[in-house]
């Protein structure tokens, strides 16, 4: 444990943030690290709790309670108390690939399954992590970790998000030489166009890309396997491929209007603009998308959140956001006990935003659009909602999630799919029908977390591993 009555001691303090008032203004990250001898006054709050429901990662009622990664999270913490930053970046990095992507973006499962949350607020789990890791890359602790031997077998990652790269990761460290392909132009996945940069500057998957590719890892982009390369070749210059391309099928509204111009899928609009940035070193700033638009979100979720501070720093006019489900009570109910995820109304930092913006909540509950309307140029200019009223908008974005893996990949891999359009696989298995052919991350489980690809990732590479040494020391 960490301090005693630690948590009696001490209120829970979060790092800086830079209000939104600023904020909009830039696509910078906003949430900073406190200084060290307040980090340790946070990690000093964890309790000797003898049951540590935050590393567990297990079901409780149909939901996952605790780190996926079983991060342990008890003893990262003391260390950090004690000061021992190196140590605590050691036992992190026992279980756990990249704490620097999850400290920026996982919803923190750790902390809704804290046991200080039970009757006060949670221990500063997530910014714990964070400051681990960035203390632990500033002082050079993070290495290339090139392997010594190599074992003369090739593996193949389709897809170089979250779980591909933590595959990648496991694999080479044991001597396996990688090969990762991704069909955009940069490494990343969601990771680098499907989060903006305000939530997770590039610049930290390049950093983390460089020491991959120092270690010996290959990347391949704008390479689309399936269509510039065949699962036959691939299959035949490695020894195992791994699938991990994504739950990226997004969801239609097959509604009267759809056809009209200025409606896209919400991620291809983040992806548009966060290449425009990139590309430009964020000169380029793509305004003439979004400003002076009324702008419709559909979608409650994360993606529909991060479309929500997107179009208010591209000048909107204004934001509506569409979620379908009741508004949730801002109290956990009987029905959903601690150490269950708790299902309370939260705002983020996108609502936070329009808050600031506009005056008000953006979100609207129990509602979604039934026919869009469009004007003599075909572009969309209204929507009708399910209570019959007609909103005005000239840009409609749609983050109702996803369906899947995408067609082409699926079919020309010859692997099979589930009910729910996941890869099939047996349970706790990671390959599929194919021999030698490996899925991981939301291509196996659907849409989730990142926290949940990383984990998929580490557990498909430990597979492929036994597959190919008939042991497996990962």
């Amino acid at each position: 444990m960490a301090k005693a009555n630690g948590f009696l001691e001490y209120e829970r303090k979060n790092g800086p943030e830079t209000p939104a008032c600023e904020r909009i203004h830039n696509f910078k990250e906003f949430h900073g690290i406190l200084h060290l001898e307040e980090q340790r006054k946070q990690a000093a709050r964890c309790m000797d709790c003898g049951i540590p429901f935050c590393q567990a990662g297990v079901q409780i009622s149909g939901m996952v309670s605790g780190c996926p990664l079983h991060n342990l999270v008890p003893e990262i913490n003391d260390l950090v108390y004690q000061g021992n930053m190196k140590a605590a970046y050691d036992r992190l990095s026992q279980t756990h690939c990249f704490p620097e992507f999850t400290s920026r973006v996982c919803p923190a499962l750790c902390e809704a399954a804290c046991t200080c949350g039970l009757h006060t607020e949670a221990v500063a789990i997530k910014a714990n992590e964070r400051a681990v890791i960035e203390y632990a890359f500033k002082h050079g602790l993070v290495t290339s970790e090139k392997p010594k031997n190599r074992t003369g077998k090739k593996v193949a990652i389709v897809g170089s998000g979250p779980a591909g790269l933590a595959a990648a990761v496991q694999l080479n460290q044991r001597g396996h030489s990688v090969t990762v392909y991704e069909r955009s132009d940069r490494v990343g996945g969601l990771l680098r166009y499907g989060i903006p940069n305000m939530k997770l500057d590039k610049s930290v998957i390049d950093r983390r890309v460089k020491l991959m590719e120092e270690a010996g890892i290959t990347f391949i982009c704008n390479m689309n396997v399936g269509i510039d390369i065949s699962s036959e070749e691939l299959r035949s210059q490695y020894d195992r491929v791994i699938l991990a391309c994504g739950a990226s099928n997004p969801r239609d509204i097959q509604i009267p209007g759809r056809e009209a111009n200025g409606i896209y899928f919400a991620v291809d609009f983040l992806k548009f603009v966060t290449k425009q940035l990139l590309d430009s070193d964020f000169e380029d700033i793509p305004y003439d998308l979004v400003k002076n638009k009324n702008v419709v979100v559909i979608g409650g979720g994360d993606t529909g959140n991060d479309c929500v501070a997107t179009v208010i720093r591209l000048g909107a006019k204004s934001v509506t956001q569409l979620e379908m489900m009741p508004k949730p009570s801002k109290e956990r109910q009987e029905s959903n006990p601690w150490p269950e995820w708790p299902r309370v109304s939260k705002t983020d930092y996108g609502q936070e935003e329009a808050i600031h913006v506009f005056g008000e909540d953006p979100r609207r509950y129990e509602t979604t659009v039934t026919e869009f309307f469009m004007n003599e140029a075909g572009d969309v200019c209204g929507a009708k909602l399910t209570d019959g009223e007609t909103i005005s908008t000239d840009l409609v974005l749609i983050a109702a999630g996803f369906l899947g893996s995408e067609a082409y990949i699926v079919e020309n891999m010859g692997v099979e799919c589930d009910d729910r359009t996941n890869v099939k696989t047996l349970p706790g298995s990671y390959e599929t029908n194919v021999k030698g052919v490996f899925t991981a991350g939301d291509m196996h489980r659907g849409q989730s977390l990142v926290v949940w690809a990383i984990a998929e990732g580490r557990n498909a590479a430990r597979q492929v591993d036994e597959s190919l040494m008939g042991y497996t020391n990962l």
